[in-house]
């Protein structure tokens, strides 16, 4: 068995032997100029030996693995009692004596720094800082020891379990390493960014510092100089004032001093030293391959880096490779689907599309580049996104004010990218014909793919597919005609905005007389949940069997009350395809996953008498009619008035003849990838019995092309596979912005109004009208528990939310925009909605009462919960 390695003998391939910080540290003192203090690694062979002595020690870590990470009691009580054991436990001897034979080596007198080194930490995926612990100016052979024990206990820190916990790793795959250095005096330390962490600039580095050790600045007990440094140039350098500094005491450990007066306000690093440490954390990222966390410090005259992990929280870039600046919009936040998709996913969604898409950090960009390219094209397609999502536009409208960041080119060589459609032609008569013609043939389409795809299977498959995929679902999706029905629909209702507050002084006056609009796929869905609900409600074992359901898969449960079976089987034949993420075609449908519906169903029992769907929407057609004579008597009492008001009905009957379809091509769209997963997942279980693949969800992290290779070879690259598994794992926990750039700067744009009242939260106003009520602060439609008027607040909705909103009063989400989602269901149902409002899910709090003002576009927090 090895204990003890040098820095020599470790690189950053021996995560598993010594820790990410211990790999680190040993590749870090391959780089040139680095100054990595002389070490050693204590390694997680000797941890396993030492903890192997521990009474019952796998078992606690096993109850320690079962628990959720918000029960904070449970870890604090479990992580208490297994760190303890594992202070307290006897170093064997052989360890012990490897570690003080390499401690003499490096200097038996001299004091060291002993450092956690755990096999989870300092990962690309998962930096870990701060969650093990460091300990300074340790002297002595006995305290080393003793503090290596406890750096092995810090593994089990209650935030460190939570963090573990919080971010699905398996602490019984985790190990602990050591990191024993001679310690460097700093007169000065601090941290450097290679990449700046709010911005995501990765052509600027960021440097803070402090006097004395590094400790002042991790503990945050000062504040630090900060320094921005692009290229050559130091482009900001703010010089706070320190009041104190954490030095080393002479006979072990460390204390805070106050620093002089007149050396507070002093800075910290000379502008030459700022640059050549800019110019060694470039040239240690060069090294790694990645943006770097490093921790330096400053010593007669010599810089020293003493860490450096890979930057987790920074959104990645999309890989392009023609040196030129590149600007991306977001997909997801147009799409009401901001969350991390698969390979499959991502890929099917590619080919969906005909727009120059790029994949980055899970999610999909669209690349604009062509269209900045001109100031004519850049502003024109600025205002165009900011009309339905403000913050995207104004997001992009930075990127343009810059100037020089993309290339310009003249005017007519800067086209819209493809799959970006031209101005529609002429209007369509107001004849709804022409909607019910384009269903049929979608319907027609829809059922010629379900008799096909059966013959279909291998190789075969996979190209029946494709081309499905990139010929009939594009040509029903991007149909001209469907497309001018909907511009059609969006026309109208701008229209009426636009001339009824011009005439009348009346707000989103469209959104009222939106309401109960026939043909809307995704309304009637919402609807038809209650006509389940009323379906059920009568039979009390039926609804007793759903409260106490367990059993993901309870259709098929012999116990199912058939009344349960009956009733969910007419709407899972027409929106069992439909699911949360449903652009993600490796998402799990209703019809996979029916469990999802049935908090949503109980509500609706417990919240609405029989009938309530058909009064629901009766009521809406009464109130958009009462809404429209109102609107026609008062325009005709004005001069001109009878022509505004027979140019104002027809508009009205415009939107809502053409409206509804709005909702319909992404039903299409979602209906055959179901069908195209359906075969996919057979095809899956087919290389699963073959011993292709281990399990059938392995082909969500292939993309459709490598799922087509693995089929057409029977060969399958499992550590790709578990390599995208975990990358999708990390993808999960970042923030996707509205606008990218290819330096790396996410930008998440700004509302720019002065007509709010105090401490409201800025939105885009979508649906009129104000209403008073609990917030419901919701993340998964699975844990929905509503009662009459709430008011849901989400990051996002898309159809699969539609369920709830025949429950609530108001929506309030962090995602959308105009013709979203979200907005075309509130107007429907009309309720009062506000969208893009940031971070709102961390400001309103579950449960306290909010106003929400759909007509101006805020939110006001009312009260505390």
């Amino acid at each position: 068995m090895v204990y003890v390695l040098g820095f020599d003998e470790v690189d950053s391939t021996q995560v598993a032997v010594v820790g990410g910080k211990g790999a680190n540290l040993g590749e870090l003192s391959r780089v040139g100029g680095a100054g990595v203090p002389d070490g050693f690694c204590v390694t997680t062979e000797a941890f396993a030996r030492t903890v192997a002595g521990v009474a019952a020690f796998d078992d606690r870590v096993d109850a320690l693995t079962r628990l959720e990470w918000s029960d904070r009691a449970a870890i604090s009580a479990l992580s208490a009692q297994l760190r303890r054991a594992v202070e307290e436990a006897v170093v064997p001897d052989e360890v012990a004596a490897a570690i003080v034979a390499a401690h003499a080596r490096l200097g038996a007198d001299d004091a060291c720094a002993v450092r956690s080194s755990a096999t989870a930490e300092d990962l690309a995926t998962a930096s870990f800082a701060g969650q093990q612990d460091t300990y300074l100016n340790v002297v002595g052979s006995a305290a080393v020891l003793e503090h290596v024990r406890r750096c092995w206990g810090s593994l089990f820190t209650e935030r460190a379990v939570t963090y573990r916990l919080r971010n699905s790793f398996d602490a019984k795959k985790i190990q602990m390493g050591v990191v024993v250095q001679r310690m460097v005096f700093a007169r000065a330390a601090g941290i450097l960014m290679t990449a700046d962490p709010l911005t995501g600039d990765r052509t600027v580095v960021t440097i803070d510092a402090g006097f004395g050790l590094g400790e002042a600045l991790v503990s945050g007990l000062v504040n630090a100089d900060l320094y921005r440094v692009r290229g050559e140039d130091i482009i900001t350098r703010t010089i706070a004032t320190k009041k104190v500094a954490v030095e080393p005491v002479p006979a072990g450990g460390t204390r805070v001093r106050e620093i002089a007066h007149e050396r507070r306000n002093e800075a910290v690093l000379a502008d030459a030293d700022v640059l050549r440490l800019a110019e060694l954390g470039r040239r240690t990222e060069a090294h790694f391959g990645c943006p770097q966390d490093i921790e330096w410090c400053w010593a007669d005259g010599t810089f020293r880096i003493v860490q450096s992990r890979p930057i987790t929280t920074l959104f990645p870039v999309p890989a392009v490779d023609d040196g030129e600046n590149h600007v991306y919009v977001s997909v997801g936040h147009q799409q009401m689907m901001t969350d991390a998709m698969k390979p499959l996913g991502i890929s099917v969604w590619q080919r969906t599309s005909t727009a120059p898409m790029r994949d980055a950090g899970g999610r999909l960009f669209v690349d604009v580049t062509a269209m900045v390219s001109s100031p004519a094209s850049g502003a024109a397609l600025a205002a165009g996104l900011g009309k339905s999502d403000p913050l995207m536009g104004d997001a992009l409208r930075t990127v343009l004010d810059r100037g020089d960041f993309v290339r310009r080119v003249p005017a007519e060589d800067s086209g819209r990218p493809a799959g970006v459609v031209a101005d529609a032609p002429a209007p369509l008569e107001t004849d709804p014909g022409i909607v019910t013609e384009l269903i049929s043939a979608s319907e027609a389409s829809l059922a010629a793919l379900e008799r096909d795809i059966v013959a279909e299977s291998g190789p075969a498959l996979l190209d029946f597919i494709k081309s499905d995929i990139e010929g009939e679902l594009r040509r029903v999706l991007f149909a001209p005609r469907s497309l001018q029905v909907i511009t059609a629909g969006m026309d109208a209702a701008e229209w009426l905005n636009d001339r009824l507050r011009e005439w009348l002084g009346e707000k989103n006056a469209a959104d009222a007389l939106s309401q109960s609009i026939p043909g809307n796929v995704t309304a009637e869905m919402g609807l038809a949940l209650l006509d389940v609900a009323d379906a059920i409600r009568p039979h009390p074992e039926a609804v007793a069997y759903l409260e106490q359901l367990e059993d993901d898969d309870f259709l098929n449960d012999r116990g199912c009350p058939s009344e349960v079976r009956a009733a969910l089987a007419g709407f899972l034949d027409t929106y069992g395809m439909r699911c949360a993420g449903e652009i993600d075609i490796t998402r799990a449908r209703w019809r996979e996953s029916p469990a999802t519906l049935v908090p949503t169903i109980l509500g609706n029992i417990a919240n609405f008498e029989p009938g309530a769907a058909a009064r629901r929407f009766e009521h809406g057609l009464r109130d958009a009619e009462r809404h429209k004579q109102r609107i026609l008597r008062r325009l005709r009492a004005l001069p001109g008035g009878q022509a505004k008001a027979d140019e104002t009905e027809r508009m009205i009957e415009r939107v809502r003849t053409f409206a509804g379809y709005r909702e319909y091509p992404k039903y299409a769209m979602v209906s055959r990838y179901f069908v195209y997963k359906q075969a996919l997942l057979r095809e899956a279980q087919r290389l699963v019995a073959a011993d292709v693949l281990r399990d059938r969800d392995d082909i969500y992290y292939l993309t459709l092309d490598e799922l087509h290779e693995v089929v057409r070879t029977h060969h399958a690259d499992q550590d790709l596979i578990d390599e995208r598994k975990d990358a999708f794992g990390s993808y999960r926990s970042l923030t996707a912005p509205r606008v990218l750039t290819s330096d790396g700067e996410a930008l998440t744009g700004a509302y720019r109004r002065e007509d709010l009242p105090t401490g409201a939260l800025p939105g885009l106003a979508v649906s009129a009208g104000t209403i008073e009520g609990r917030a419901r602060v919701l993340c998964d439609i699975a844990q929905a528990t509503l009662e009459p008027g709430d008011i849901l607040v989400t990051a996002y909705t898309d159809p699969s939310w539609t369920p709830l909103f025949v429950g609530i009063a108001g929506l309030v989400t962090e995602v959308g925009g105009l013709m979203t989602h979200g907005a075309v269901i509130a107007r429907e149902y009309g309720l009062p909605a506000v969208i893009g409002v940031e971070h709102a899910t961390e400001t309103i709090r579950d449960g306290q009462r909010i106003r929400v003002d759909g007509t101006n576009g805020y939110v006001e927090i009312l009260s505390p919960p």
